[in-house]
């Protein structure tokens, strides 16, 4: 099952790269578990929880032409990735309210 998250963002540096070098992160029970080359422009990054009951990674890759931060939600079985999604939000707007003019959250049919 996958959420798809759109979080389109005021001109600036990459939205991914400053949630993969936030040190508070942590502070919202969340890690980077994996990132790639973050230098290259469609980089990509994977967030889990820290947390025992949440479900599912976070998939994010940053588009600089559209300024748009593109998540998926991505969960596997029975488990349903509310809690997870609903930690990065939280994440989203107490850290990075500025950037944001809109998020859109895309449901799995």
């Amino acid at each position: 099952m996958q959420t798809i998250v759109h979080v389109i963002c005021t001109k600036g540096p990459s939205l991914r790269e400053s949630i993969v070098k936030d040190h508070k992160l942590e502070d919202f029970d969340l890690e980077v578990s994996q990132h790639l080359n973050p230098n290259r422009r469609n980089g990509w990054a994977k967030i889990h929880s820290t947390l025992a009951d949440r479900r599912g990674a976070l998939n994010l890759k940053w588009n600089a032409d559209a300024r748009t931060l593109l998540c998926r939600v991505v969960n596997r079985g029975k488990g349903s990735p509310e809690q997870v999604l609903g930690d990065f939000v939280t994440y989203l707007f107490r850290r990075h309210l500025r950037r944001i003019t809109a998020v859109n959250i895309v449901p799995p049919k």
